[in-house]
C-alpha cells in the first residue's frame, strides 16, 4: 500500500509539473497555442479545465502525502525505554565520579 501511495504521489507531481508548464503566466497558455481551434472549444473552457486539473492534482498530492504519513511505522525506541523503566533497569548503573585525589 505504501508503494502505491508513493507512486501515486510521484505520478501526480510529474503531471502537475507538466500542467503548470503548459499554462501561460498571462492566462493564455494552452488555449493561445491553437489559434483557430479556440473557436471550437472556447478559450474559457480550456482555461477552466487546466485550472481544475491543477487543483485536483494538488489535492491528490496532499491527500496521498497525509495517508503515507499516517501509515508510517512508529519508532521502536520509545517502547524500549518504557520496557527498561518497567523492569527497573537504568541506562547507566555507574555512580558519579568522586572528586579526584590531590
Amino acid at each position: 500500500m505504501d508503494f502505491i501511495l508513493s507512486a501515486l504521489t510521484i505520478l501526480a507531481s510529474i503531471l502537475l509539473i507538466l500542467v503548470v508548464y503548459v499554462q501561460n503566466s498571462k492566462g493564455g497558455g494552452l488555449s493561445s497555442d491553437f489559434g483557430a481551434a479556440n473557436q471550437l472549444g472556447g478559450v474559457q473552457k480550456t482555461t477552466e479545465f487546466i485550472e481544475k486539473l491543477t487543483w485536483s492534482l494538488a489535492g491528490v498530492i496532499v491527500v496521498a502525502s497525509i495517508l503515507t504519513t499516517i501509515r508510517q511505522e512508529k519508532p521502536v525506541v520509545a517502547e524500549t525505554v518504557k520496557k527498561e523503566q518497567t523492569n527497573g533497569a537504568t541506562p547507566n548503573n555507574t555512580k558519579a565520579p568522586s572528586e579526584p585525589a590531590k
